[in-house]
């Protein structure tokens, strides 16, 4: 889930000129970092790195229709458990335009194109957790360490250790609205540091957050939901023929469930936020917005 702490404003706490420095460095490389990651996704999903062809696209069309037709078939076998990523899969295709099918491939394949460098540039977000303990930026420091914990928790925890979360088309749903909003939010508190606050970057700052935060938590969510076993998670006959929950695939439900309301609350906090920054109409800041 994403962050909202702000750096400490100079009037207010006057950190060091080497802390300032470092601190905008800091932003301008996460920035930098996370727009590399969504480049690199951008182009992966929408094969802007691949020359389209009429062979490779049939080819494509042949393998996705064989894609298919084996998970017709696996589908009526009885007692054979179906992978999550395929129930994701079938529902995403069942609600969408056929034009987009190649897309929900594409994107299935997302992790191994720029795992590595997400999980990689996720890492450094551990640094936040100890500016806040230094007192560079003020945050609360129970939250922060929460928040980032979760995103280590889905780079880390899930995404490296099950192969169901690295082939969920939803894993890149999930990069794309990480990366869009790292962008911004690094990128206004360099500015921020610097005492500039451009109202474009202020305004994305607080608005983007309508779209990508539902689209970033719910697929978090999903990407979890996709390690979990097929069988139900209450003792059945079912339970005999499938594979059988362990206290690890229960924590992971819990965590499921607990993300909504999560979301819910990070979501109505954005919402005051916007109110106290831009303000109902969003026409212009409030005098105090950059203390804040």
């Amino acid at each position: 889930m994403a962050r909202h702490h702000e750096p400490v404003n100079a009037k207010r706490r006057g950190p060091t000129t080497g802390v300032k420095y470092y601190l905008v460095t800091y932003n301008v490389l996460s920035a930098l970092g996370w727009s590399y990651v969504l480049i690199v996704t951008l182009i992966h999903v929408f094969r802007l790195d691949t020359p389209q062809s009429t062979t490779s696209n049939a080819a494509e069309q042949a393998k996705s229709a064989l894609q298919r037709l084996l998970e017709l078939i696996l589908s009526y076998i009885p007692f054979l458990p179906k992978p999550r990523t395929v129930v994701i899969k079938e529902h995403l295709r069942t609600r969408l335009p056929v034009a987009l099918w190649p897309y929900i491939d594409r994107a299935a394949s997302a992790f191994w194109r720029v795992g590595k460098q997400t999980a990689f540039v996720q890492s450094f977000a551990a640094l936040e957790v100890v500016h806040v303990l230094l007192g560079w930026v003020r945050s609360p420091l129970v939250t922060t360490a929460i928040q980032v914990a979760s995103r280590l928790w889905l780079v880390w925890g899930i995404c490296d250790q099950y192969e169901s979360a690295r082939t969920s088309p939803l894993y890149a749903t999930m990069v794309f609205a990480w990366s869009v909003t790292e962008v911004i939010r690094y990128s206004f508190y360099a500015f921020n540091l610097t005492g500039k606050e451009p109202y474009p970057l202020v305004w994305l700052r607080y608005t983007t957050f309508y779209i990508l935060y539902p689209l970033g938590a719910g697929s978090e969510a999903f990407v979890m939901f996709s390690t979990l076993p097929s069988s139900s998670p209450l003792p059945s006959e079912q339970t005999a023929f499938s594979q059988k929950w362990d206290w690890t695939d229960y924590g992971r439900g819990a965590l499921f469930l607990v993300w909504w309301p999560g979301l819910y609350v990070m979501y109505t906090y954005m919402i005051k936020q916007r109110r106290k920054v831009i303000g109902g109409g969003g026409q212009k800041l409030r005098p105090k917005s950059k203390s804040e």
